[in-house]
């Protein structure tokens, strides 16, 4: 579905606002990255502030979720200093009808997965413009590289279906991410046949540090849309 702008933004504060409501004092909890977290990150702030939480710690999965939450006064801490964690709130690019995402267009995708891959539940919060079919009919997929001989990746990225776009800033040069790693955006003109081989295939490569691939690690969708909001849950695979 098409959504406006302002449709959008009204979406994802609700299903921020509603995903908030997962979190409990006393616990150390992930916090993601993007536009739809932000809204979350507002919500958490005034819970804190008004007593309603207390005692929840925050890691963020990127710079700038920690210089938001910082302004924010949300406590924070880190994923060594506190290695599991009972819940991460993040967004996600895609969801297809198994719960498998794409992540990554805001360039957060390794530490999101770390993140996400020590938690106990994984709460992904979208708008309905978020699902889809299959993956990679609507986002590209990032696969985060080293900058070292970045260029050897494109013709194997090829042959898996994909054209491989090296991501670029608005000045023209390569973005580069919090951990200094280049990124390239697949797209899958058809979408993804096989992601599970696909995922195999980049996580065999040499010198691919991490892709956009979330699968069988959701344990919840929250998905706001006109029509209200529903919730969808899974067991990890």
């Amino acid at each position: 579905m098409i959504l406006s702008l302002q449709e959008q933004q009204l979406l994802k504060r609700q299903v921020a606002e509603a995903a908030v409501a997962y979190i409990q004092s006393q616990s150390v909890i992930g916090l993601g990255t993007g536009s739809t977290v932000q809204f979350a990150l507002e919500a958490l702030a005034q819970r804190l502030h008004e007593g309603r939480l207390y005692a929840v710690l925050g890691v963020p999965t990127s710079e700038a979720t920690a210089t938001a939450a910082r302004a924010l006064g949300i406590p924070l801490t880190t994923l060594n200093d506190n290695p599991q964690l009972a819940l991460t709130i993040d967004g996600a690019d895609e969801v297809d009808p198994d719960l498998n995402l794409i992540k990554g267009l805001g360039g957060a995708l390794l530490r999101e997965k770390m993140v996400a891959a020590a938690s106990d539940q994984f709460l992904v919060i979208v708008d309905e413009s978020k699902q889809v079919q299959k993956l990679g009919l609507r986002s590209p997929l990032p696969v985060e590289v080293l900058p070292f001989g970045w260029r050897t990746h494109l013709a194997p990225l090829a042959q898996l279906g994909c054209e491989p776009r090296l991501r670029l800033r608005s000045d023209g040069t390569p973005y580069v991410s919090d951990n200094g790693n280049v990124i390239l955006d697949c797209h899958f003109p058809d979408g993804i046949h096989d992601a599970p081989a696909l995922a195999a295939a980049l996580d065999a490569r040499v010198g691919v540090v991490e892709h956009g691939l979330f699968l069988g690690m959701a344990t919840h969708v929250l998905t706001a849309t006109l029509n209200g909001l529903y919730i969808q849950r899974r067991e990890r695979g």
